[in-house]
């Protein structure tokens, strides 16, 4: 069975003439042990909610997978998509995709996220057990590695957090080769990584990779274990070729047809390539068939269950409760019209959130009372108290970010979690990877620009909000009160497959809202096409103002000077420029008229804004770093006011 893995994989790298053979032949012997003793899945119930979860964390081994799916007889992979490994239109991509193949839990390929994304798997059966009990949810998560996601930095922070929250459901199998695309391991690392793994309160043992019988010892041994656990396979890279496994060659090229045709002789394998003997496949394919007799057996006990519909509402979207939930307290604020940084204001929108909405799981990077991502609904989620629904990540921005890509893909739980947003680039390709998993997890970014003051440049973003809107399928937020700060946390939950970014301020912001609002409800949410008429001009209109966040009420200031001058002066909020691209042309052109002077203002840098201004327009910006000084005085130094806007205004227009 294991030598189909390693035939499969072989032929599959050789025909595309690119890929990585060498782990996915290394770990067979592993991969076929566990699918075939130990996982519990179903092939043709693939979201079976209470299936364990498998990672490929080495992603670059992504025939492993493929095989592994084909075999146990999922629809997708075919043989002919193996065939086509690599090439346009199969879903057999050089490295897993969860959104073009059922059992692919979660998207790897950047070295060390598949594990860490594995951590917030086993957060979230942790937490979904302590709510419905192991009759309903009862499973593990494993997750196979190689020494790249043991050396990448993001390892130390997953690893740290899965120990101290004791998520003894997660089992780590490392592919110890000792090898990387380099060469030997020695070359770059001499660190004992069980060691690393048991100072961070771990299980580590460690097995022959190619002894069936002592994987069986090792994952035993950990299974037996409260703790998470390592197991380090001792195994051959690129096992059964003959001539080369052992060597970094096999990491990531393909063998060649002469070593490939030895690997044959070696493994006394004698099927054509992509074809698997009838015996062979009888015995994977009753792996599935296993797999669904233990689906029914939940089937049975959910039904029989007195808390099947609190489980099956846990496991519901948000989408369409988000905005009614809000909708009290947005018609609240339009009465009271607080001045408050959006950062404050994103707490009160999540008391009636987290309040309405079980699913929500919250979290900071050690900035909770500066991120204000806590509310009296949500109690710590703990080694001892898996029941909460707030973790305290620590320190950890890049692991935080991939746990959350993880609680998300589980199933169950929506994720968000709070920390600077110049803090963003340590998470940022988690971020992209959100993005491109298509996960709904929300990320409260604060502190957001010169604005926060004294801390001076090291933690003034400038170039963060820009550069995040460049990510595909990422919506990037910057609200300019209270009431946009709720609207766009309700769009956020909406958007279940595209995750959000809120940029939010340290700074009390004035109301530019509550006007019109007082019957607010989900249809009426002026941000939902990313920008609208906040003021419309009452001279005769030459300028539209497009500010966003802080900068708003400076546009507003802004207009008023115009509109002295009798220049009349549209103001245009614009929380969210992806929506906006993706409104309608007419609207956007309604907003934007081609007869106006298109101003944008914004506290960071000025590149990207053409988009929305067009080239003869004028952008207001900070293309260059903060300063340390109180906000007001750093708003003033830098430009962002009505007497320092409007001269630049009277210029362009040749007044």
């Amino acid at each position: 069975m294991a030598n189909t893995i390693r035939a499969l994989s072989m032929d599959a790298v050789q025909a595309a003439n690119i890929g990585h053979p060498g782990m996915p032949m290394g770990m067979a012997d592993v991969a076929t042990v566990l699918w075939s003793d130990y996982l519990r899945f179903d092939p043709a119930d693939p979201k079976w909610p209470d299936r364990d979860r498998f990672v490929l964390s080495a992603g670059h081994g992504s025939m492993l997978t493929y095989a592994l799916l084909h075999l146990t007889g999922y629809a997708q992979p075919t043989m002919d998509d193996i065939r086509n490994f690599r090439q346009l239109g199969s879903p057999c991509a050089g490295h897993p995709e969860n959104f073009l193949l059922e059992g692919v839990e979660c998207t790897t390929g950047p070295l060390g996220q598949g594990l860490a994304m594995a951590v917030g798997m086993a957060i979230a059966e942790r937490h979904l057990n302590a709510k419905f009990g192991d009759e309903l949810v009862n499973h593990r998560t494993w997750a196979i590695a190689g020494d790249g996601c043991m050396m990448e930095g993001i390892n130390h922070e997953a690893i740290g957090l899965a120990g101290h929250l004791g998520l003894g459901n997660l089992i780590v199998l490392w592919d110890d080769n000792r090898i990387t695309i380099d060469g030997a391991v020695s070359l770059s690392s001499s660190e004992d990584v069980p060691e690393r793994y048991r100072s961070a309160k771990w299980h580590t043992v460690s097995c022959d990779g190619h002894d069936p019988a002592d994987i069986r010892r090792a994952i035993d041994e950990a299974l037996a274990d409260p703790r998470p656990s390592l197991v380090a396979c001792q195994t051959i890279i690129g096992k059964g070729a003959p001539n080369k496994q052992g060597t970094s060659s096999v990491h990531g090229s393909p063998l060649g047809a002469d070593e490939v045709a030895a690997a044959r002789v070696e493994m006394g394998w004698e099927a054509e390539p992509f074809v698997v003997p009838a015996d062979i496949l009888a015995d994977w394919r009753a792996l599935g068939a296993a797999g669904a007799e233990a689906n029914i057996a939940w089937q049975a006990r959910l039904e029989a269950s007195a808390k099947k519909a609190d489980f099956e509402q846990q496991l519901s979207s948000v989408a369409d409760k988000a905005a009614p939930a809000l909708q009290d307290f947005i018609r609240g604020l339009a009465k009271d019209q607080p001045k408050v940084a959006s950062r404050k204001a994103s707490e009160m929108a999540l008391g009636p959130l987290t309040e309405a909405l079980p699913q929500l799981i919250g979290g900071s990077a050690d900035l909770t009372g500066s991120n204000n991502t806590k509310t009296s609904a949500t109690t710590p989620l703990t080694a001892s108290s898996y029941d909460g629904r707030y973790l305290y990540y620590g320190i950890r921005e890049f692991g935080m970010a991939a746990a959350m890509n993880g609680l998300s893909l589980h199933g169950g739980v929506v994720a968000y979690g709070g920390t600077f947003l110049v803090f963003s680039d340590y998470a940022r390709n988690a971020i992209r990877m959100s993005a491109l998993q298509e996960t709904g997890v929300v990320y409260v970014m604060t502190h957001d620009s010169i604005g926060l003051g004294e801390d001076g440049p090291t933690h003034q973003p400038v170039e963060h909000v820009m550069s995040l809107r460049l990510i595909p399928n990422l919506n990037v937020y910057r609200p300019a009160d209270a009431i946009e700060t709720a609207e766009c946390w309700a769009l956020a939950l909406q958007t279940t497959e595209t995750p959000s970014v809120l940029a939010l301020s340290r700074q009390n912001l004035p109301a530019v809202r509550g006007e019109g609002d007082a019957e607010w409800t989900g249809q009426t949410n002026r941000s939902a096409k990313g920008g609208y008429l906040l003021k419309p001009a009452t001279a005769a209109r030459k300028v539209v103002l497009v500010a966003t966040g802080s900068e708003v009420s400076v546009a507003v200031d802004t207009a008023k000077v115009l509109e002295e001058q009798g220049i009349g002066a549209d103001v245009v909020s614009m929380p969210c420029v992806e929506l906006f691209q993706q409104a309608d042309q007419a609207y956007r052109e309604e907003l934007l008229p081609a007869d106006a002077l298109i101003v944008s203002i914004e506290a960071g840098v000025t590149l990207g804004w053409q988009a929305v201004t067009g080239a003869n327009g004028l952008n207001i910006g900070l293309d260059r770093f903060g300063a340390s000084a109180p906000a007001e005085v750093l708003f003033k130094h830098f430009g962002f006011s009505a007497e320092a806007i409007v001269p630049q205004i009277l210029a362009k227009l040749g007044n």
